[in-house]
């Protein structure tokens, strides 16, 4: 048995759920995800008591992929309704002298210590923002934010010696000494 696919999701007033076939849709506030499940796996809309359950087929409890796939559809529709109603953030600090972000329209410009400064594409659906040294990324997806976010860090990962590079806000980077010269 699944213990995060056997919980029902509890859907809060203000969103909008809609199954047609085997893709569901929420909308709130004017924000919308859609989401299409496997076809081992059961959703089912209960209006009344606004809570989405989720089940498989008795015949497919023995079946391990068919159980995480359960699991995997109960957590994809949590981050939905956590998505139209609150949103994702993620923050990154660009740590360095001299080096700093800037968004330029549909754009990130990251100045890493390279010849050139680095351009990465901002996905559609993402609000992101710089203030100073800090970029900040907004949206109601959290797969696009944190695979955006990881997209930017990938860039210039921190480095262990002067802490210089890219790193989460929260992210604590282990300091290491380097050598030391005479004795």
């Amino acid at each position: 048995m699944s213990r995060i696919g056997k919980q029902p999701v509890e859907i809060p007033s203000g969103v909008k759920v809609s199954i047609s076939d085997r893709t569901i849709t929420m909308e709130s506030g004017g924000k919308s995800l859609t989401y299409t499940h496997r076809p081992e796996v059961r959703v089912a809309w209960d209006e009344s008591e606004k809570l989405i359950t989720v089940g498989i087929e008795e015949k497919d409890a023995k079946n391990r992929q068919v159980r995480a796939y359960w699991g995997l559809t109960r957590a994809m529709l949590q981050n939905m309704v956590i998505g139209v109603t609150k949103g994702y953030q993620k923050r990154l600090q660009v740590v360095g002298v001299g080096w700093g972000a800037a968004v330029n329209g549909q754009k990130l410009e990251l100045k890493l210590g390279f010849a050139s400064p680095v351009i990465v594409a901002i996905p559609q659906g993402l609000d992101v923002s710089v203030e100073r040294d800090m970029v900040t990324i907004k949206g109601t997806n959290k797969q696009l934010v944190g695979q955006f976010a990881a997209d930017v860090r990938s860039r210039r990962k921190p480095e262990p010696y002067n802490g210089k590079g890219i790193k989460y806000d929260d992210e604590v980077i282990k300091r290491k000494q380097g050598k030391v010269f005479g004795s």
